[in-house]
């Protein structure tokens, strides 16, 4: 199998057709420990590609990666780069000067970032692309889970670890590739899928995007990707996906409460903050849904799942079952232990909307007394830009706990425009109990004193605020998960 690279806007490095098929092709992965950078590479060793690759630090999935035969450093130097390489794939968050990318320009080597290898593999296949600013891991993850239980055997790439697929990735033998498709840094406008859904469209990622209106535009590129002959789903509810529809060339379809919306839930019922309803397909009833996610806007995003599924001609009878069946991602809304009358939990939630929906979800499903929040925010940039809407959003919390912002990708001076306790004040001013509390070890003292049975501990952000969660599980004397 050829693999070509995806141009995309803006322009990226100089990258050349990869000819030769994937069976001992010898690919390097600068930042393999990524969230879609490690499923990418186990979708090589699986379809029998030469692995190597490099990280800042060891993680849990680097190991798997490295049990399944991967050649992983965390030594990120020229010398990282095996000799013997073919192939050089980057994470978009590696800059043009890292000393890896240097060493394969230097050597002539052809170089791909993550999105650019992601867009190549998916060209051979019937691609299924998930976009939108939240819920594109669950989604995909969802779909991916319902088309294997429907026996379509579909390859797929998503953006987390999925216990019940065995990992953030996998190889079938059918002709459907699902894939996590990121907004940023324009990443998938590297893909050509014949089927994609736009969750919802907000400002996030401002430190690549000038506004709103950037980010709505490269939307509008993405769904342009989708051939005519190809469908482009939209929520119905969101008014910047709905105004994408006149200049969509394939056909198109709606989902959710919406003007002129083809999937709708209705009679919607939460037992335990999870909804079962009845699936209403352009005013046909199919039957009713019982989903196993916590929270509102999991029925949304079933709701895709169910329309996607639909198309890829997956009959209800086989759907439905597989649809309750799924038990979500890694570090969304992840119970983590129960101990003492503590429900202890993490989630990868970001950005403001999706706490917003997180922490509504949580008092839906676990009913704590006190429901405290350890929120580690992600990027100098994104606090800088949304501080005010993350008050808003944390405020709705009992207790919030805010260690030091999570630095990665911003400059220096970032750094010193915001700081964690910008974010605890705004917090305090609208209403909400916050605290700055820098160290790890001095949450888990404080987090150990004052947390009492009835309350539940929800760890959130997309940094390594999940050692909280995990450490605390063992403080109060339980036990993790397998």
């Amino acid at each position: 199998m050829s693999l070509t690279a995806v141009t995309s806007s803006p322009p990226r490095s100089d990258v050349r057709v990869i000819p030769g098929r994937l069976e001992n092709l010898r690919v390097h992965m600068i930042g393999i420990g990524g969230a879609g950078m490690c499923g990418l590479a186990a979708l090589l060793l699986r379809r029998g590609a030469q692995v190597s690759g490099s990280d800042l630090s060891a993680s849990i999935e680097v190991a798997r990666l490295a049990e399944s035969g991967a050649r992983v450093t965390t030594r990120q130097v020229a010398e990282s780069v095996p000799d013997d390489c073919d192939l050089v794939v980057a994470s978009a968050a590696i800059p043009a000067d890292h000393p890896e990318l240097v060493e394969a320009r230097r050597r002539g080597l052809p170089t791909l970032k993550y999105a650019q290898m992601l867009g190549a593999l998916m060209a051979h296949h019937d691609g299924i692309a998930i976009s939108g600013t939240h819920g594109k891991s669950t989604t995909t993850a969802w779909l991916a889970y319902v088309l294997r239980r429907a026996g379509r055997d579909p390859s797929f790439v998503v953006g987390a670890t999925v216990p019940q697929l065995g990992g953030g990735s996998g190889v079938g033998d059918g002709p459907l590739f699902v894939a996590e498709a990121c907004e940023y840094d324009r990443s998938f406008l590297n893909l050509h899928p014949r089927r994609a859904v736009i969750l919802n469209i907000e400002e996030d990622h401002l430190d690549c995007y000038h506004d709103i209106h950037a980010i709505r535009a490269a939307f509008a590129q993405f769904a342009d990707r989708v051939p005519p002959d190809g469908l482009v789903l939209l929520n119905a509810a969101d008014e910047r996906c709905r105004d994408l529809a006149p200049g969509i060339r394939a056909r198109v379809e709606r989902f959710g409460d919406g003007p002129q919306s083809n999937w709708r839930a209705r009679d919607v019922r939460f037992e335990e903050g999870c909804g079962t309803f009845t699936v209403v397909h352009n005013g046909e009833a199919l039957g009713r849904a019982t989903v196993g996610l916590a929270g509102r806007h999991n029925v949304d995003n079933a709701l895709a799942v169910i329309a996607l599924a639909c198309d890829c001609g997956v009959p209800w009878d086989a759907l439905a079952p597989a649809l309750g069946e799924f038990r979500g991602a890694h570090r969304r809304l992840e119970l983590r232990g129960a101990v003492g009358g503590v429900h202890i939990l993490d989630d990868y939630a970001h950005h403001p909307t999706e706490i917003r929906a997180t922490l509504e979800a949580a008092r839906a499903r676990y009913s704590p007394r006190r429901l405290w929040v350890v929120f580690q925010p992600h990027q100098h940039s994104r606090t800088r830009f949304l501080l005010t809407d993350f008050a808003q959003s944390l405020a709705q919390a009992d207790r919030v706990v805010v260690p030091d912002i999570y630095f990665v990708r911003d400059s220096e001076r970032e750094k010193e425009l915001v700081c964690a306790a910008d974010l605890v004040r705004a917090i305090c001013d609208r209403g909400g109990h916050a605290t700055y509390v820098p160290a790890f070890e001095d949450i888990l003292a404080l987090l150990t004193r004052e947390a009492a049975a009835g309350d539940a501990v929800l760890t959130m952000g997309a940094g390594n605020i999940w050692k909280v969660a995990d450490e605390l599980v063992r403080r109060l004397g339980g036990n993790l998960p397998d």
